[in-house]
């Protein structure tokens, strides 16, 4: 069988010195129409808190 999401199932994916990436069927407390996927910050320097907005590119490794 092919590698499938199942509906409605929420996927948690922490990318790589990047954002966590969230699919599926959630929601974020005090936002509204948030559907289907989201990044969120991970590095605290997001000018658009709690979304990420590639800040973290920018930073010196560590």
């Amino acid at each position: 069988m092919a590698n499938q999401e199942e509906p409605g199932k929420t996927k948690i994916e922490l990318i790589d010195k990047g954002p966590a990436r969230i699919t599926g069927d959630f929601t974020i407390a005090g936002f509204e129409n948030i559907r289907g996927e989201v990044f969120l910050c991970r590095c605290g320097e997001s000018s658009n808190k709690p979304f990420c907005d590639g800040t973290h590119r920018s930073l010196e490794d560590d």
